[in-house]
């Protein structure tokens, strides 16, 4: 009884854990700006978690740096399933200006699995809201897996 109780309030709030894996810290003023009352992500359940293993929504900005490779993949690692990785900006997706620099290892696809990316050089707020939303609805469908 409680196990179906836990599962239908997971599943209608879904917790973020944010990394910064080198970023300019665009993306991640954006992001913020999501949780604010003008765009208000909260309305739709979306809470930052203080720890991974709160999570359910992981969400990257920047290019993976060495120096934040393995931190990454790690962190990654210590969140529950089912999960799901959110990309923010250009930088997780190709590296953008940061290509080729010899101490970043971009894209991140190459060391975890991406379910949602969301584009830009940063992206706007709504393109971000809009991602996350995405990701909620292949995290229910992950969840539905699960439970079959």
């Amino acid at each position: 009884m409680f196990k179906k109780l836990i599962d239908k309030s997971a599943s209608k709030s879904p917790w973020l854990y944010h990394i910064n894996s080198g970023s300019c810290n665009g993306c991640d003023i954006e992001l913020v700006a999501c949780l604010t009352p003008r765009y208000d992500a909260e309305r739709f359940g979306f809470k930052l978690a203080g720890s991974p293993r709160h999570a359910d929504i992981v969400v990257i900005s920047g290019p993976v740096t060495s120096q934040s490779r393995d931190r990454l993949v790690r962190t990654i690692a210590q969140v529950p399933e089912p999960k799901c990785v959110v990309t923010i900006g250009s930088c997780p997706q190709s590296g953008n200006v940061f290509k080729g620099s010899y101490s970043v290892e971009a894209p991140v696809e190459n060391f975890v699995h991406v379910d949602v990316a969301v584009a830009g050089c940063t992206p706007k707020p709504e393109a971000i809201m809009e991602g996350l939303y995405t990701a909620a609805l292949i995290l229910k469908k992950k969840r539905e897996a699960m439970h079959k």
